[in-house]
């Protein structure tokens, strides 16, 4: 059973294009019915594309394309913020907010017209967003699940709690844990393909992958295409197989 995935996108738009070219070529070369491709969440936030991003995989879902987009903790700290009234994330840092620059949101909003929102009174810059923000992007984010399985394999933004089943997990982990999931050994039973933790080239584990190759921070943004359980970076040179490095630095 083939599936493609991409790591975390924030607002990286021309990347994502180069990702879904790299899975075209693939589909071209390997032939074989269509498989699904799993965008693993923070689609904004960071880089200067998110509305782009937003709009694009919410017009190509609608339009019928096989994708599947997961939420991150970004896309829900957008949608919160989006609110009639603007809600903090519950898991996010007391001391930091949606318009903190660690955080990135001030570009999301200037990607829609927003400008220097992180400099400005909060009030005025949220009745200018939700003045913005379109309809079709807001109910595209509302819209996202947090898991997908598919087969052998389970799709997540973060990860998942450690001994707790997959029909328990909750969406608090499911986009934002990382304790105790990234220092975990054991098996999860399905293979666990997520992001949300930046490293410089995705890691394969054994029990779990993680593919976010930090587009947030200049990076690339890694596609891969799985086979079973066995996992494939795709480059302009093809596929290359991503070996089990179960001794790698936990992150």
């Amino acid at each position: 059973m083939r599936s493609y995935a991409i790591g975390d996108i924030h607002g990286q738009f021309d990347l994502l294009r180069r990702a879904h070219d790299l899975i075209a070529d693939d589909q071209a070369h390997e032939g074989g019915s269509a498989a699904p491709i799993i965008h693993l969440g923070d689609l904004v936030d960071r880089g200067p594309d998110s509305a782009k991003v937003v709009a694009y995989l919410g017009q190509g879902t609608q339009a019928g394309e096989n994708w599947i987009t997961l939420k991150g903790n970004h896309d829900r700290m957008l949608s919160l913020f989006m609110a009639e009234t603007p809600q903090p994330d519950p898991v996010l840092r007391p001391d930091l907010s949606y318009l903190h620059p660690r955080i990135g949101g001030g570009a999301t909003l200037a990607s829609y017209g927003v400008a220097n929102a992180a400099d400005r009174p909060l009030a005025p810059v949220h009745a200018e967003a939700l003045a913005a923000f379109p309809d079709a992007d807001r109910a595209f984010l509302a819209s996202l699940p947090v898991m997908h399985q598919r087969g052998e394999v389970v799709f997540v933004h973060a990860g998942l709690r450690p001994g707790v089943a997959l029909k328990d997990q909750i969406e608090d982990d499911l986009v934002w844990i990382r304790d105790p999931f990234l220092p975990y050994r054991d098996s999860f039973g399905p293979l666990v393909i997520h992001g949300h933790t930046a490293l410089n080239a995705p890691v394969h584990y054994g029990n779990r992958v993680n593919i976010d190759s930090g587009a947030a921070y200049g990076g690339p943004l890694t596609a891969i295409v799985i086979e079973g359980r066995d996992v494939f970076v795709l480059t302009q040179a093809g596929r290359i197989p991503l070996p089990i490095t179960p001794d790698a630095a936990v992150r």
